[in-house]
């Protein structure tokens, strides 16, 4: 039965050896990931967006090479243990397993990446199928939502600047600590993870029973957020 979600940000500078001096000043947004995550049980299944699909099971072991430091990580300590080389992993899955190995080694993560643009009904759709999976399982199972923002929220910012995406994050945070899922449905193209969090939506919705925010915040001109909604 699904027993809790945590939502995260697929921010690589969370990692200390990624961030490197900037590691003190993501130290609130690390803190609050993994406070997120430690309170889901010990069956993790993770939704998040990417360039094409894929699902990434506990046996599934990844680097963040590419991110400029050959930090590895697994989807499960026996993944860790087991010597097999990286596989190419999707970022939110790198994420969600770096968080594993930090807060709850001893948990199992399925990680299933969803298009980047899919559309808004079948990420939907896509939610309210893993509920009722989720729901008839018999143990308890977290599920942990790896997103961003907007990436256009300073003139620094990876994605240039644009004023109108200020808003856009400021009602998107406002929607996640306050569990508002019909918001989620309207978020424009221009939020790096829509597609994770309308599939959210679908899960979650009409609304989940609790929501609390624990970290908000833009410190690279990308929108991050950190909190826990009880379904």
């Amino acid at each position: 039965m699904l027993n809790a979600i945590a939502i995260v940000s697929s921010a690589p500078v969370m990692v200390p050896e990624l961030a490197s001096s900037a590691a003190t000043e993501t130290a609130d947004l690390r803190e609050a990931a993994l406070s997120a995550v430690a309170g889901l049980p010990s069956r993790w299944v993770g939704i998040g967006a990417a360039a094409t699909d894929s699902v990434a099971g506990p046996e599934a072991v990844g680097t963040f090479a590419g991110y400029g430091v050959d930090v590895r990580v697994g989807l499960s300590a026996e993944a860790v243990e087991s010597g097999r080389p990286p596989m190419p992993l999707p970022l939110c899955a790198l994420i969600a397993g770096w968080l594993r190995g930090r807060a709850q080694p001893q948990a199992r993560v399925e990680m299933r990446a969803v298009p980047e643009d899919l559309a808004v009904a079948e990420a939907l759709g896509l939610g309210s199928r893993l509920r009722a999976e989720l729901d008839d399982a018999a143990e308890p199972v977290g599920v942990l939502v790896v997103a961003d923002g907007a990436n256009t929220l300073t003139p620094p910012a990876p994605g240039g600047y644009d004023p109108d995406s200020v808003p856009v994050q400021a009602g998107l945070d406002d929607a996640l600590a306050g569990g508002d899922c019909d918001a989620l449905t309207r978020l424009p193209a221009g939020v790096v993870g829509r597609a994770a969090y309308q599939v959210l939506a679908g899960l979650a919705g009409p609304a989940p029973r609790s929501a609390k925010e624990l970290y908000r915040g833009a410190p690279y001109g990308v929108g991050y957020f950190v909190g826990v909604w009880g379904p």
